[in-house]
């Protein structure tokens, strides 16, 4: 007979930390919690409670709907990465993601993509007092985000099917009508054409940005970076000085790659 495991509470248990991975398991699996219920369950103070599913909303565990109850997020219905190159290109690509942030006095963030998701691998604050916060770890449709396109316009017409046209879209509720796809198409188009990709609100209200592809030494794009600003500086976002900046940091980055011989393929 097998003997089990048995499994005890930590004697350095954070109870703050503790509390929030509670309440990711309970919306996960109750798919429903209003914060007068997560107080009770834990038996703390509701604006204890609040704090803490507001922290789960911001790094996508979960999500509120139209009755202000709590919800999955996006970071609960995504399979582990099997990517283990991630670490190395955060590593090697951090330093850049720095100084654009520095230059620009903007929140950067670099990415990949996973199927019809970006992951955000690490991002810099901005300095200034109104900026988009810190989104490492946070999980985006593609389609919406900025760095998310900027990869999409990389891949063929057949592989965008695939990810909103397929069974298996649909079964992955991505599936987008004629109007729909046609319309991102069109948008993937574009995003060719300038060289660069924006998110004007589209994965969060009060927010856009500005995004660009990044390519491995064989040439295969592998990850992003997006600049991300509060929507009253979405101006900032056409200007040709921030694009310029934004042209001159996916240079430096893909050089940064090729230089040190990053192959996404065998990583």
């Amino acid at each position: 007979m097998t003997e089990k495991k048995v499994y005890r509470r930590p004697t350095y248990a954070i109870t703050s930390v503790d509390h929030a991975l509670r309440l990711i398991q309970i919306i996960r699996d109750t798919g429903d919690l209003r914060v007068s219920d997560a107080a009770a369950e834990l038996g703390i103070a509701t604006s204890t409670a609040h704090r803490l599913l507001a922290m789960l909303v911001y790094r996508g565990f979960a999500v509120q709907d139209d009755t202000r109850a709590y919800a999955p997020g996006p970071a609960l219905g995504v399979a582990p990465s099997k990517a283990p190159w991630t670490r190395v290109l955060r590593d090697l690509l951090y330093p850049h993601v720095e100084l654009l942030a520095d230059r620009l006095n903007e929140t950067v963030s670099l990415m990949f993509r996973v199927g019809g998701k970006v992951r955000l691998l690490t991002s810099v604050e901005a300095a200034n007092v109104l900026r988009v916060g810190d989104r490492t770890g946070v999980v985006l449709n593609a389609r919406d985000a900025s760095g998310g396109k900027a990869l999409l316009a990389e891949v063929d017409r057949a592989s965008v099917e695939r990810l909103y046209r397929s069974r298996s879209a649909e079964l992955a509720g991505e599936y987008l009508a004629d109007r729909e796809f046609a319309r991102i198409l069109r948008e993937l188009d574009d995003v060719r054409t300038r060289g660069f990709a924006l998110n004007n609100e589209e994965t969060e209200p009060g927010v856009c940005a500005i995004g660009a592809s990044l390519r491995d030494v064989r040439g295969r794009p592998v990850a992003a970076f997006s600049v991300a600003v509060p929507a009253t500086r979405r101006g900032l976002l056409r200007e040709s000085k921030v694009i310029a900046f934004v042209r001159e940091a996916r240079s430096d980055m893909e050089v940064e790659l090729r230089t040190n011989d990053f192959d996404a393929t065998i990583r």
